[in-house]
């Protein structure tokens, strides 16, 4: 087996990702458009999509690293739309676009166009919240479009998979239909329920950081593993699995958090690196593909899916946010007012990814019947266009419509203040415990160690505080900066002697390493990143 190739993608796109984040253009744009000019650089190997491997073994990690970063309270509070989008978007788009495709596509089978309309269907979690991430969207618009994209991507497979089997010849009704969606949601989260609980059991008796870990890595393919064996939604399974572990995770210790989230967000970074470098290199794969469909042709077919797509999205976007409302009050009284702005986009942020590649290359090359599976080349051109085509024209349009917009989260002042209040009631709570501790004979300490615990607490309080305090007009730094600078300058200090006295064989290697871990700790509590 060549490795190579696999190489040669890891360590080009993690590069470019990283170059992205000293530019304004977002890392996903980036990388699908070194993926584009990278396919045609002689020598640069052909790189195929493959479902078996994406669906099954890139999409769980990425999807649990988006449900373990969401939060279940918000999202349970912003069910209604989520659900809308996540749901009844996806089928209707399925639809609406499969209906123009079949209008649009001479000789394209209705059973067909709807499966090129249920593989552009549903807008992608790496997609969304890669780019949401950075624009410094208000929560609840972040939210509602993070939730959107863990779910549809199980309504959207559904709906491939029936739209499939008609196409084939394997036969399907809407009643079928029907019931194998049904199947699919309620099993996967009845799957991702019933594992939940003992998974988060296991990673709270497992007191080894390394086989935490290792657990955690295993837990989005175990729950995607044990779903699809049984019929059920695998997406769904790992995004339940994930909210839940999420919203729990204060529970586990805090040597397997710090790792947990490092390994994450390593995991999730070359991850996402890899699959968006991998959908512009799809680009020679899609045309060598087309055959009898002239260029000419193919190019007018993603244009008019490409328009279906964004105006899918305002058709419904707008109707599912207001009439709602104007029809139930008790909506009205639960939710918080709908900005039209928000909405806007909301409507304009339904960005595609790999998933729709991926299944756009999973259908089967011939039917039930021998015969070749109609217009399979043509599908996968159009999938490939409508994913380009979101992921550069909203993309690229995103963050200056949102500056134009002004739609931002609250100021940083006010977010410091909120930290800082929250940060004050914990603190008075440690203190009140101390002193019971201390009270108690059996808690004795010497007092400066007594005094150093207060210090510490004491330090906690105010250092969100003085974030808010008067800056500094020689240094531009407030109190706290300059607290967390001299604290690293300090501890750089002690490292540079560790590493001297290990250089002069006074102390070994393994010594060094503890003592680095102890100051490592420390730093990250005094120099945390905000």
């Amino acid at each position: 087996m060549n490795v190579m190739p696999l190489l040669l993608l890891v360590a080009g796109s993690t590069a470019v990702a990283g170059a992205a984040r000293r530019t304004p253009v977002p890392a996903p744009l980036l990388l699908v458009a070194a993926g584009l000019v990278a396919s045609y650089v002689p020598g640069v190997p052909d790189y195929t999509l493959d479902p078996d491997i994406v669906l099954p073994l890139v999409l769980p990690p990425l999807l649990h690293t988006a449900a373990l970063d969401s939060s279940y309270l918000d999202l349970r509070a912003n069910w209604r739309p989520v659900a809308l989008l996540s749901v009844g978007y996806v089928l209707f788009a399925t639809l609406v676009v499969g209906y123009v495709a079949f209008l649009v596509v001479p000789g394209l089978p209705a059973a067909a166009a709807l499966v090129l309309a249920a593989v552009v269907a549903p807008p992608d979690a790496v997609a969304a919240t890669a780019i949401a991430r950075r624009l410094g969207l208000p929560s609840r618009l972040t939210t509602i479009l993070q939730g959107e994209s863990l779910v549809n991507d199980a309504t959207a497979i559904t709906a491939y998979r029936v739209a499939l089997a008609a196409a084939v010849g394997a036969g399907a009704t809407w009643a079928e239909g029907a019931r194998e969606f049904a199947v699919a949601s309620v099993g996967g989260i009845g799957v991702g329920l019933v594992l939940m609980v003992p998974l988060h059991w296991l990673r709270k008796r497992l007191r080894e950081p390394l086989l935490q870990n290792t657990l955690s890595l295993l837990i989005p393919f175990v729950a995607y593993g044990a779903a699809e064996e049984v019929g059920a939604s695998g997406v769904l399974a790992v995004v339940v699995v994930g909210l839940y572990l999420g919203h729990r995770s204060w529970q586990v210790d805090f040597a397997t958090r710090l790792q947990e989230e490092a390994v994450w967000r390593m995991v999730a970074f070359v991850l996402e690196s890899a699959v968006f470098a991998l959908i512009g290199l799809q680009l020679p794969v899609v045309l060598r593909g087309l055959g009898t469909y002239g260029p000419g042709p193919a190019a007018w077919y993603a244009v008019v899916v490409f328009a279906v797509v964004l105006a899918t999205r305002f058709v419904w976007v707008y109707p599912a946010a207001f009439i709602p409302r104007a029809l139930f009050p008790r909506i009205r009284e639960r939710e918080p007012d709908t900005d039209v702005r928000g909405v806007f986009v909301i409507g304009w942020a339904g960005m595609r990814g790999v998933v729709s590649l991926a299944i756009a290359f999973s259908i089967p090359v011939a039917t039930h019947g021998g015969a070749p599976f109609p217009a399979r080349n043509l599908i996968q051109f159009l999938a490939f266009t409508t994913v380009i085509g979101t992921l550069v024209v909203q993309g690229l349009s995103l963050p200056p419509l949102i500056r134009r917009l002004r739609l931002r989260r609250p100021e940083a002042e006010a977010l410091t203040l909120v930290e800082a209040q929250a940060q004050s009631e914990a603190s008075a709570a440690a203190e009140r415990r101390l002193a019971e501790l201390l009270a108690d004979d059996r808690n004795a300490l010497p007092s400066p160690l007594a005094d150093r615990l207060r210090a510490v607490l004491e330090r906690r309080r105010n250092a969100v505080w003085e974030r808010l305090g008067v800056v500094d007009e020689r240094t531009g730094e407030t109190a706290d900066d300059a607290y967390r600078r001299l604290t690293r300058e300090v501890i750089g200090a002690e490292r540079e002697v560790f590493v001297r006295l290990r250089d002069e064989r006074r102390i070994d290697d393994e010594m060094l390493r503890v003592l680095l871990r102890r100051l490592d700790l420390e730093e990250a509590a005094a120099y945390r990143e905000d």
